[in-house]
């Protein structure tokens, strides 16, 4: 689990909420609590304490580089202990993020310098778990939605907060 002062830049997608209640009812465990439906731009990023004007700045510069991109999420996929949803469209946009900050790795480095753009449905649940997490959602798609923003988020003592929402503007 991450601690106090672990930041991400992730991009909301409410469109995937649905998704997101339906692991819940299978096992509230399998959502982690905090941040609504998203896919990571980056994670781990910078640490909170050395979130500058100028680091700031630099999100804000990467995503008015940015249109508002229209999300389809269409497959369910199930690994070990995982359960997503691609999101092929936003892919560009994490691309440029890990661009932009290139001595960070995405996850530390566990999935490569590449990492797929995702929505995290559930995380943890034995193979069955999933498989009913997958039954729940897969009637549910696809779902549809606008990316608008990159929103620089900061893990506190009391849970997950905003330090930057980034409109996309190009």
């Amino acid at each position: 689990m991450p601690e106090p002062g672990t930041t991400a830049l992730v991009i909301l997608l409410p469109a995937a909420e649905p998704a997101l209640a339906a692991a819940r009812r299978v096992d509230p465990a399998l959502v982690r609590p905090g941040l609504p439906a998203h896919v990571t731009a980056l994670y781990p990023f910078l640490p909170d304490a050395l979130l500058t004007s100028s680091v700031l700045a630099a999100v804000r510069s990467v995503a008015s580089a940015v249109s508002p991109t229209e999300v389809r999420l269409a497959e369910f996929l199930a690994a070990p202990g995982f359960a997503a949803l691609p999101a092929p469209s936003l892919q560009p946009v994490t691309d440029a993020v890990c661009a932009r900050w290139p001595e960070v790795a995405p996850y530390g480095g566990r999935f490569g310098p590449r990492p797929p753009a995702h929505v995290t449905v559930a995380m943890g649940g034995d193979e069955e778990t999933l498989s009913r997490v997958g039954d729940e959602v897969r009637p549910l798609l696809p779902l549809t939605g606008l990316a608008t923003a990159l929103q620089l988020v900061a893990l506190t003592d009391r849970g997950w907060e905003s330090r930057l929402d980034a409109p996309f503007a190009a």
